[in-house]
């Protein structure tokens, strides 16, 4: 099926960017206009939507993760659910967290100001080989391990973790695993059950396809009650959805579930047009979009001139995840060769002096021949 005319025209633009912007699609650009319209116009908002439509995103996104709606929070990002990790866990000062040297930034700036502050120990692994393994995480755990805090697919190189391996190895020694899965859900197959983490937490403005401000946090269902109490949203109430009852005294206790975390405002206009993001992630089918992004990724590595550019990314596309990276025969030309590429309207990304290409549903064959061609030059 031919998905093009569900996003706008990108005129004369190659777009092959998601991993950086993932660009709405016109069902969610439409849901937020007429979201508009009812804020110009609050008489027309519908009755319940403040509270019904935070769930009805919580329902899709634990569609989409084969999760329990109850065990999902709805966040404005990643971030927020690392910050709700490390407020939720009761540290020793000799408790130790394990980021790996290259992470993505959100991880170093939840917990390296904890250590800092003398409540935990912050320790980098670092690969033994060219890319990233689980193996490394799992000879690095020892017994003041934690929590293991890494992203599922790594931002820089496309690199993915046997997350399975991984937490088997976490909880072997009593530490939990907290997965970043924002440079993959929505693209590639992701169950909770099978990743076998205690967290997953992703924004929502990359693979997911939605506004700023979104994402979501999972936390395992019987990792909820154990996570210390916190300041939590009031929605997360009982009686929220009894305005007349919101004054009456008693216990403020929130609700069993996820929903504690959700963060405050939940429902804002970003959300209206997740929700519709989420629906048409459901209707294309992950599996579908996985695989027409494997079948872009095998040509581009079939078509790259072997004497200007090589593969950044693991050549087995078991540890890979739904883009690739390419890099030229030095930082430099590789520097030169994506200013060249932006020139030529061919909208990539520059990271760890690779050049990343990640492509969606609305590109094609042709796409990956115009980019080959370019790289040829």
């Amino acid at each position: 099926m031919d998905y093009r005319s569900e996003f706008s025209d990108f005129g004369s633009v190659t777009y092959l960017d998601v991993a950086t912007q993932g660009p709405l699609p016109r069902a969610a650009s439409q849901a937020m206009r007429q979201a508009m319209e009812w804020k110009q116009q609050p008489q027309k908002m519908p009755e319940g939507l403040h509270f019904d439509l935070p769930d009805r995103v919580r329902e899709r996104v634990a569609r989409l993760v084969g999760a329990k709606a109850s065990e999902v929070a709805i966040t404005t990002g990643a971030s927020t659910g690392l910050a709700a990790i490390a407020s939720g866990i009761d540290w020793k000062p000799d408790d130790e967290v394990l980021i790996a040297e290259g992470e993505f930034p959100a991880n170093f700036a939840t917990f390296a100001p904890l250590a800092e502050g003398g409540r935990l120990r912050v320790r980098t692994v670092r690969a033994r080989e060219r890319f990233l393994r689980a193996e490394d995480f799992r000879e690095a755990i020892g017994p003041r391990t934690r929590l293991v805090t890494t992203s599922l697919v790594r931002f820089q190189d496309a690199t993915r973790i046997d997350a399975a391996l991984l937490a088997d190895a976490c909880h072997r020694a009593g530490a939990l695993l907290a997965l970043d899965v924002s440079q993959c859900v929505g693209a590639m197959p992701v169950d909770v059950k099978e990743l076998g983490a205690d967290f997953v937490v992703s924004s929502g403005y990359k693979w997911l396809l939605s506004p700023y401000a979104t994402g979501f946090f999972w936390v395992r269902e019987d990792r909820i009650e154990q996570m210390l109490p916190a300041p939590f949203y009031w929605t997360a109430l009982p009686q929220s959805h009894a305005p007349d009852s919101l004054g009456e005294p008693g216990l403020y206790r929130p609700e069993p579930g996820s929903r504690r975390w959700d963060s405050p405002e939940t429902a804002s206009l970003n959300l209206v047009g997740m929700e519709a993001s989420l629906e048409f992630l459901l209707r294309a089918g992950v599996e579908s979009i996985w695989r027409h992004n494997c079948r872009l990724i095998d040509q581009l590595l079939g078509q790259l001139p072997a004497d200007r550019c090589l593969p950044a990314s693991p050549a087995d596309p078991r540890f890979r995840g739904p883009f690739v990276c390419v890099a030229a025969r030095s930082p430099e030309k590789t520097s030169a060769l994506y200013q060249r590429l932006r020139e030529s309207e061919l909208f990539v990304s520059l990271r760890a002096k690779a050049i990343r290409i990640s492509p969606h549903l609305y590109n094609n064959a042709g796409d990956i021949d115009r980019l080959a061609a370019a790289l040829t030059i």
